[in-house]
């Protein structure tokens, strides 16, 4: 059976290509944008609050050092396969180098649905995996070039919504813990699926709208939109693989490593990046690559997860 959230989405796709007047109010967007964000983090926090400080050190400084294979290599096939000039590329380096909270939520209902656990400490991976890759794709876009002002890009990057509610929330979840949290647990976690799917039925709206941008963008951007997140995922599995982490872990990790920020990236690179084009980057990482991670990557990433990590156990 078809994950429930899922099926929203399709749902939103089909109602914006047959010209529907279905609209999600913004400000409803807008609180459940904050909402999904908070509770990851707080998840992510409760989590963090039953291990040792120092505990995750290793396996953070690993994930970091192989996630920034992702935005280099997302570089090189747009600028030297693509053609295109060091801004676009760059943009759809940090896209892909940056993660996308919603697809993430929905590999943990994915999980869910199957009955398979992941370590707890997934949501550590997600608020620490936004940065560095837009970091580096901007880097790469801006290479060569003096006027850059780095301190206000960063600034813009670690105050945007996603971060300050991603890392508020982890916070938050880390000093109060399981039994602290307890009082809001309702809320954040048992009402996060059914919200999920509200936010998913508007994502498919979004969606739709981005089809005339692929269609004149051409067929390699669509193509970079599908081999992106199978590069991306098999970086992250074998990642987990040299971690030891479980199968829905590694589902999960896969699933960060092939999903592209289109939240927090296209901010950060209109700021540094105002050459580039924004329906390219924009086009190809909500267009393309999250309608595949959450219709076809993500069982995808599970079934390889199963073959490559459960054939370990």
């Amino acid at each position: 059976m078809p994950d429930p959230v899922v099926l929203f989405f399709i749902l939103g796709v089909i109602a914006a290509l047959i010209r529907s007047d279905l609209k999600i109010p913004g400000i409803l967007y807008e609180s459940l944008s904050i909402f999904l964000l908070l509770a990851i983090g707080l998840k992510g926090g409760v989590a963090l609050s039953k291990h040792q400080p120092g505990e995750l050190l290793v396996p953070i400084t690993i994930v970091l050092a192989a996630a920034t294979l992702v935005p280099i290599i997302g570089f090189a096939i747009a600028r030297y396969v693509g053609q295109y000039d060091r801004a676009n590329a760059g943009a759809l380096a940090a896209h892909y180098g940056s993660v996308s909270v919603v697809t993430f939520a929905v590999a943990s209902s994915f999980l869910m649905r199957q009955a398979v656990e992941a370590e707890d400490y997934m949501s550590v991976f997600l608020v620490i995996l936004e940065i560095p890759g837009l970091l580096i794709g901007v880097a790469l876009a801006r290479m060569g070039a003096s006027q850059t002002r780095w301190l206000p890009l960063i600034h813009e990057i670690l105050t945007g919504k996603s971060i300050m509610l991603l890392v508020g929330g982890l916070i938050i979840g880390y000093v109060c813990g399981e039994e602290g949290a307890a009082s809001i647990t309702p809320l954040f976690f048992g009402l996060f699926k059914g919200l999920l799917a509200i936010f998913l039925l508007e994502m498919g709206l979004v969606t739709a709208g981005r089809v005339g941008d692929l269609k004149r963008s051409g067929i390699f951007l669509v193509s970079f939109g599908v081999i992106m997140p199978l590069l991306g995922a098999t970086i992250g599995l074998l990642t987990a693989l040299g971690l030891g982490l479980s199968v829905g872990g590694s589902t999960l990790l896969a699933t960060l490593f092939a999903s592209a920020s289109y939240i927090a990236a296209p901010a950060a690179v209109r700021m540094a990046v105002p050459e580039a084009n924004p329906s390219l980057s924009i086009g190809a990482s909500l267009g393309v690559t999250f309608p595949f991670n959450i219709t076809i990557g993500i069982p995808l990433y599970y079934a390889a997860s199963q073959w490559l990590i459960g054939g370990q156990s």
